[in-house]
């Protein structure tokens, strides 16, 4: 674990993090990407970590990755690549700079180690880890195929390395339903969202059995949820993700994985929308799109928010956080990954 006050010290000593009004009005042009859900005086909190670490990357010969649940200070501030988890993987494997700084989560940190071997990944904060990857094991693979001998093992990249190696091919919320429908066998097994699989059962004509894992943010949706605050709202459109309960997704106007959402309202333009899903992804796209109205709910992920501007900061200056996958094993979960790529291109998704 982190410590917080030693990290202060550390960074203190070298560079000058006091707020400032003077920067941030400097900064104005990176601060006009988020200034519907960041305030100037929060902004003048954040601008002198935002120069820092745009500084320090090219200094270190760095790109940081960032996922559509970081806040919108570290996503519009300081990510030189936005995405989901297939966007960011692929960016992983294709990046020319020596290090590559992992803002999400670990098992995203362990994915781009695979795909980039020689290179240094860095992860701000060990402990950013995921209910859904800790819920399955390479033993609960083993318990699964004993169950559907002979059914290939699609695992989403939500999980560790260990079971990516133990797994066929691993797939996103983004082509999940094709990657299954790809598949040789009657019957597929999906780990670990239970509510991903059965969400692409209900449109697969593959027989999909899963592991009962699920995602402690979506999995808090209800349809009731749904229906109450459609008839408080009148007019919004509901769109959820596919790790939400089927009876959520049934309830939405549309479902779709995170870059599916973002391009979704972009293509719509709804007067009113409300994303059933983390909250920062409402966050990250409202300056883009003024003329729509983001509202609640929002459930939000406590480990994506580990991850701070002080951390990457931090992680940046010392080069601590370095993210290792034992050769054995990254060489077993590298073919999973990259036949999830291969297949996604070959179906030109």
């Amino acid at each position: 674990m982190l410590d917080i006050a030693q990290v202060r010290t550390v960074l203190s000593d070298v560079y000058d993090l006091a707020p400032s009004a003077t920067l941030a009005n400097e900064m104005k042009d990176t601060f006009a990407r988020m200034d519907r859900v960041i305030s100037p005086p929060d902004w003048a909190i954040y601008a002198p970590y935002v120069r820092a670490i745009n500084a320090l990357k090219k200094e270190r010969n760095a790109v940081i990755l960032g996922h559509n649940y970081m806040t919108p200070e570290i996503y519009h501030g300081v990510s030189d690549f936005v995405g989901d988890s297939l966007q960011l993987a692929i960016k992983a494997s294709e990046v020319e700079e020596d290090v590559i700084v992992q803002a999400g989560v670990h098992f995203m940190a362990e994915t781009s180690k695979i795909l980039s071997p020689g290179k240094t990944v860095l992860m701000p904060d060990m402990d950013a880890g995921c209910s859904l990857a800790e819920s399955i094991t390479a033993e609960g693979i083993d318990e699964m195929r004993a169950k559907y001998p002979g059914a290939p093992v699609v695992s989403y990249v939500n999980t560790t390395a260990e079971v990516k190696a133990a797994s066929d091919i691993c797939c996103t919320s983004s082509n999940a339903l094709q990657i299954v429908n790809a598949m040789e066998s009657d019957t597929v097994i999906m780990t670990p969202d239970q509510y991903l699989a059965q969400n692409v059962a209900n449109e697969s004509h593959k027989n999909v059995v899963y592991w009962p894992g699920s995602c402690i943010v979506h999995e808090q949706y209800t349809a009731q949820d749904l229906r109450d605050f459609r008839e408080w709202n009148p007019g919004t459109r509901l769109i959820a993700h596919p790790e939400c309960p089927p009876d959520v997704v049934a309830e939405a106007d549309y479902s779709g994985s995170t870059s599916g959402i973002i391009k979704y309202v972009h293509d719509e333009k709804p007067e009113k929308a409300m994303l059933i899903t983390e909250c920062s992804m409402a966050s990250n796209i409202a300056d883009e799109l003024p003329e729509v109205d983001f509202v609640g709910p929002c459930n939000m992920c406590p480990y994506m928010k580990k991850i701070t501007l002080e951390k990457i900061l931090y992680a940046l200056h010392t080069m601590e956080g370095q993210v290792e996958v034992a050769e054995d094993v990254a060489e077993k979960a590298r073919k999973s990954v990259q036949a999830m790529i291969d297949l996604s291109r070959k179906l030109g998704i």
